[in-house]
């Protein structure tokens, strides 16, 4: 999704945000994974709502695995403001698509240059995470609801996003599903995003009936990607 520009706390963020017309986005850690830090950050007049696995413990600012939500200026201040000096990376919220009402996004993995496992996830909340509370949902229907062309779009902008590192014989694409099943925006591309136990490979393709890790031995052995280390 689009970026904004840089910031460097709250204050910049609400200024950059009011330029760039924005009342919802997400605000990523430059560097983190599995949600951490990810801060879901809604505005109105009068209203802020922070939707992240970040708490605050004696401590200071820590990851959780279980989301929760800050609703005043003051706390959503004092959230952006911490997770600041690491670098932020703010970007436009994609309104997703839902099915069986819960929001999801897709996790397909790209081994080789082919996109080989893919899994739906879904959740209440904005972070469709699996340890943060996200389920598995019905990729099937998912498919259906696509269609074939929509389905085959979706793979093939999982292939470009994963062509963009071809150093990697593996990634894991976040691909986001607007409303309407008509708009693909890769979210993020993961070097770790392979852990999915019981799922098998697309029907049909190079990995069906394996799982991931078996896939990617084979790709390496048939001296098919690049192994890294």
């Amino acid at each position: 999704p689009p970026a904004l520009a840089p910031v460097d706390g709250y204050a910049a963020l609400r200024a950059r945000m009011a330029e760039a017309g924005e009342r919802r986005v997400f605000v990523k850690p430059a560097h983190g994974s599995s949600a951490s830090g990810v801060v879901a950050l809604e505005t109105a007049p009068g209203r802020v709502r922070a939707v992240t696995s970040a708490a605050w413990t004696r401590g200071g600012l820590r990851n959780s695995l279980r989301v929760r939500t800050y609703r005043t200026e003051v706390e959503a201040a004092a959230l952006i403001d911490a997770l600041a000096p690491d670098g932020l990376h703010v970007e436009r919220w994609l309104p997703k698509a839902a099915i069986g009402g819960r929001a999801f996004d897709l996790r397909v993995v790209v081994i080789g240059g082919e996109p080989t496992h893919a899994v739906v996830r879904t959740s209440r909340h904005p972070m469709t995470n699996l340890h943060l509370g996200g389920a598995r949902g019905d990729l099937g229907a998912v498919q259906r609801a696509l269609g074939g062309d929509g389905w085959d779009r979706a793979l093939d902008v999982c292939a470009r996003a994963a062509a963009c590192f071809p150093g990697s014989v593996m990634v894991g694409v976040d691909l986001l599903v607007g409303t309407g099943l008509r708009r693909f925006e890769v979210g993020e591309v993961n070097a770790f995003g392979d852990l999915l136990p019981g799922l098998t490979g697309l029907p049909g393709g190079s990995a069906e009936g394996v799982d991931t890790y078996t896939a990617q031995v084979r790709t390496v052995l048939a001296g098919s990607g690049a192994c890294t280390t």
